[in-house]
Formats: structure tokens, C-alpha cells, sequence
């Protein structure tokens, strides 16, 4: 499948960018969302483009080609923002972008253990330069350590069953490869369970992808960091795909927008804390019933904006 950047004229759009601004995507991917956004900041616009995916900076470099004198290309976390603009010596930002989704070329790469549809070395790691991949995981963690993260990062009501299953399965020959796990799985998950809903595995590759990566980890850090470089009436636009995400931007814009620690009942703020900015999206952007045909991994995405104040 072809890549394809989700919401990409909604996010690009809420940016309101003009020519000449300084523009970050956090998360590069396939380069869709930053050859809209360097469409619209030249000419005298500058793009970083930040990735922990070496193919896919190399990707994305050939899809902006052409705009080499205006992007940046970085081989780094997101969650490093502060560091990476102290670098390139960058005081402020005019706006941001996050994706905070695995692309469609990481999951169609075969030997990279993105998919459930492929078979594979169980890899999951979106910087090959870690250590740990979701073999590692799916052999080395106690059973219960991985029914927590296939319960929590997961969502998965069989998690217990799951966790188990690979355990039993374990036992008798390491379980390496992603056609093998979902065999597992597929085991584990009640007939029943199965006829209705997405693909069995769905859940538990999503677990082990999220633990691999530590996606989760210091992303509301990340966020307050991308906030405090927007210049005044900057705006940051992030998309999600499962509700663990959307929870945590969800929750980190309402306190940029209201840090207020004071109690309930106190008639006056005391505690000094202001608001950074105001969360420009109450309800979060869906992508439209087309894209969601044309693209299925759409189906899932939402989208929200935080603008600085002024």
C-alpha cells in the first residue's frame, strides 16, 4: 500500500502557515505532511524534519526533493525537541507537527514485524538502532509482565489468555517470527471472539510496538517542550491512532491551557501558574468517511490543535 498521509489538509490547514515561517515534523514518516507544509512556508521557509527511522528520512528525502535548501533532516526522538533546536540554534517556532502513528511503509516492510499480514522476523523497532525488539519481549518478559503491557497498551480483554498461550508456546521453541505470534494468538483468542471486531492480533502487536519504541514514554514531556517553542499564536498539531495516545494530548493540552493547581474552592488563582495558550480543537478532527474508504488506516486517527498564546 502506498503511503499515505492521514488528515493531511486538516493538520496542514490548521497551522495557518505563510511563507517565511519555521515549521517542525516530529515525526517525518513518508514526508507527505512536510511537502504540504514546505509547500505553503516558501519561498523563506525553513522545515526540520525529525525521525528516529533511518529509511524513513531516506524516504522522505526523496519525496522532498527540491526543497533541499529548506529542510533540515534530523535523526533523532521527537521527545529530544528542546536539544535538537538548541543545535540548529532556533529561539522559536512558528508550528509543529506529530504523527504520532507506525507509517505504511514501516508496515509493509516485510522484515520489519510492523504486520499481522506479513510473515517476518518479529522485529517492531522503529529505530534499528535499539537493542530490544518485540522478540526480545514476546521471549524474555514474565508472563505477567507481558499480559500488563498487552492489557494496558493493548486494550485487550484477553490479554491473560494471550500472555499465557505464548508462554506455553515459548516453552517449547522461541517464538521468532510474526507469522508464528499471531499463530498464537489466534489460539488464544476464543472462535467466538474472532468473527466479529478487527484482526485478533490486532491489539497485542500494537502492545508490543508501543513497548519496543516506549511510544508512551515522556510523550506529555515532549509536548510541553514543542509548546514552550511556539512563538505567539503558533499552533501544534497532533494526530493520534489508539485512545492511550489521544488520552495523553488530550489531557496535556486541557492543562497547557489551564495549569491552574489552586483548590476548587479558592475564589482567586494563587498558585501563579498562566496559561500557555488555549486548545483549539474541543472535539478532535476525524478524517472524513472517503479518506476513511480510500485509506483504512485512517479509521482510527484524530486530531488535535494547541495554539500559544499571544
Amino acid at each position: 500500500m502506498a503511503h499515505k498521509s492521514v488528515l493531511l489538509y486538516e493538520t496542514v490547514d490548521a497551522l495557518n502557515l505563510k511563507p517565511g515561517m519555521t515549521v517542525v515534523d516530529g515525526t517525518l514518516g513518508g514526508g507527505g505532511h512536510s511537502l504540504e507544509i514546505l509547500k505553503r512556508i516558501t519561498p523563506g521557509g525553513k522545515l526540520i524534519g525529525i525521525d528516529k527511522d533511518t529509511y524513513a528520512l531516506e524516504m522522505a528525502k526523496e519525496r522532498l526533493a527540491g526543497y533541499e535548501d529548506e529542510t533540515v533532516f534530523i535523526h533523532d526522538d521527537f521527545r529530544n525537541i528542546k536539544d535538537i533546536l538548541g543545535m540548529l540554534d532556533i529561539n522559536g517556532i512558528d508550528g509543529a507537527v506529530l504523527d504520532l502513528g507506525v507509517s505504511s511503509f514501516q508496515l509493509d516492510q516485510c522484515n520489519r514485524g510492523f504486520s499481522y499480514h506479513l510473515d517476518s522476523r518479529l522485529d517492531m523497532r522503529m529505530n534499528k538502532e535499539d537493542k530490544t525488539c518485540a522478540a526480545d519481549i514476546v521471549n524474555g518478559y514474565s508472563q505477567q509482565d507481558l499480559e500488563r503491557i498487552i492489557r494496558d497498551y493493548g486494550e485487550e480483554k484477553w490479554a491473560a489468555r494471550i500472555a499465557s498461550f505464548i508462554v506455553r508456546e515459548r516453552s517449547d521453541k522461541p517464538i521468532e517470527t510474526t507469522g508464528r505470534l499471531v499463530e498464537v494468538i489466534k489460539k488464544a483468542v476464543p472462535s467466538g471472539a474472532r468473527k466479529d471486531g478487527p484482526h485478533p492480533a490486532r491489539r497485542t502487536f500494537q502492545a508490543l510496538r508501543i513497548e519496543v519504541n516506549g511510544e508512551l514514554d515522556a510523550i506529555e514531556n515532549a509536548l510541553l517542550h514543542f509548546a514552550k517553542a511556539l512563538k505567539p499564536y503558533a499552533r501544534i498539531a497532533v494526530i493520534t491512532f489508539h485512545s492511550l495516545e489521544d488520552r495523553i494530548v488530550k489531557q496535556a493540552f486541557k492543562r497547557f491551557e489551564n495549569p491552574c493547581e489552586c483548590p476548587a474552592d479558592f475564589p482567586v488563582c494563587v498558585c501563579g501558574k498562566t496559561p500557555m495558550g488555549k486548545v483549539v480543537t474541543k472535539k478532535p478532527i476525524l478524517p472524513s468517511a472517503r479518506e476513511v474508504e480510500e485509506n483504512s488506516r485512517a479509521r482510527s486517527a484524530k486530531l488535535r490543535v494547541f495554539e500559544a498564546r499571544g
